[in-house]
């Protein structure tokens, strides 16, 4: 903060030689304040990051499918002028007919095959390996400062 106070020349004057007779003249002085900013460091700040690993097991299930197929023999002639048997779905089990021409140009259902599928589940475990960073703040006292802040170590997250 600046001020100022300084008397100019007339009214120094006017004091030292007073007139006779005359009125006596006091300079009125008036202050100023003249507010500013300025930037002053009280501190410093340093910050370093360290990336931290370990190893850890994951557990888990999957699942994939099993089809499971099973010949059942048939035999049997298809009908003259009927359509050939598509394929077909009993619950969960889909049957593909097998058909075989004959010499006799009659077809013969010679086996179908029945299809199921399951899901197994199965356990898997593996090993694998984690980062995570940590940061650590170290705080420095600036010119003025009295004592140091404590360092503080922060993780990640």
């Amino acid at each position: 903060m600046n001020t100022s106070s300084t008397p100019t020349p007339e009214s120094t004057s006017r004091l030292t030689e007073p007139v006779a007779g005359a009125p006596l003249v006091i300079p009125i002085i008036e202050e100023h304040a003249v507010v500013g900013r300025e930037v002053v460091e009280t501190g410093r700040v340093r910050l370093s990051k360290t990336v931290e690993e370990h190893e850890e097991a994951l557990n888990f299930t999957l699942l994939h499918d099993e089809v499971q197929v099973e010949r059942v023999p048939i035999n049997q002639y298809v009908t003259d002028g009927a359509t050939l048997p598509g394929v077909r779905y009993e619950g969960d089990t889909m049957i593909i007919p097998v058909v075989r021409e004959v010499v006799v140009k009659r077809m013969l259902v010679v086996e179908e095959l029945h299809i199921t599928k399951h899901q197994v589940p199965t356990q898997e475990s593996h090993r694998v390996v984690l980062r995570q960073e940590a940061v650590h703040v170290t705080r420095e006292p600036g010119p003025g400062a009295a004592t140091p802040p404590p360092t503080t170590s922060l993780p990640a997250s």
